[in-house]
């Protein structure tokens, strides 16, 4: 067994951890747009959305543990998860460490979602783009493999995508043409209103005779005189 295997392991899993973070920002583009087509998606684009995150979290633990069992550099457990405790270059290494906790936090409240406040899940979430570009950034500093020239690639091609992507997104965000997927109110198709809307144009309906305007009917005929009694004679006769 080589002397270096942990090392190895940590520098494999690492890039592994970052292709995964960068397929799940990807595939989260496609359901938060239209891309896919106007129509409610299936349930497993979710879910494969949610599976590539968690698939990357697992593999940071992995990383994490060879830089534990490692012997090249020899961490302590604090200075995994501490920033600025190492001395192997601390600014790297805080980079990351600061995006395996945002990983966590995205991670951990899209698993509660139902149970939280819809606005600070989407503000937690939002914050997987900062997870990205702090891995990128840490993967530049501390990682040995940035002078491969296949790895070099890899990186340039990943984060020209998510940029991309997400200028895409924030412009058509910015006209209402799209709603992120999962968070946006539920809207059915248009009810047709049964009332036509006034037109400017409709003329004026003739206006309603007033309660005190005076009336063109004839007046009422007067009552008729009672007749006379029986037996009795007109006056002067």
């Amino acid at each position: 067994m080589s002397d270096h295997l942990w090392w190895y392991v940590a520098r494999a899993s690492g890039l592994v951890a970052w292709g995964l973070l960068t397929a799940s920002m990807l595939w989260g583009f496609l359901t938060a747009t239209k891309i896919l087509g106007k129509r409610p998606k299936p349930a497993w684009v979710l879910d494969l959305h949610r599976f590539l995150g968690g698939l990357a979290v697992v593999f940071v633990a992995v990383h994490l543990l060879g830089l534990l069992l490692d012997s090249y550099v020899e961490f302590t457990f604090a200075e995994l998860f501490v920033p600025f405790l190492s001395d192997w270059r601390p600014l790297a290494l805080a980079w990351g460490i600061t995006a395996f906790y945002l990983l966590v936090a995205v991670e951990v409240t899209s698993l509660l979602k139902k149970h939280l406040p819809l606005k600070f899940w989407r503000y937690v979430h939002w914050s997987s783009y900062a997870v990205f570009f702090l891995a990128t950034i840490h993967s530049f500093q501390a990682g040995t493999d940035t002078r491969n020239v296949a790895v070099l690639i890899a990186l340039a091609v990943g984060v020209a995508e998510v940029a991309f992507l997400l200028i895409v997104r924030l412009t058509i965000r910015d006209t209402g043409a799209i709603t992120p997927f999962g968070t946006g109110p539920r809207s059915g198709p248009a009810v047709p209103s049964l009332v036509p809307p006034p037109s400017p144009t409709m003329p004026a309906a003739p206006p309603t005779a007033s309660a005190h305007a005076p009336s063109t009917s004839p007046p009422p005929a007067p009552p008729a005189a009672p007749p006379a009694a029986a037996g009795s004679r007109p006056w002067g006769t």
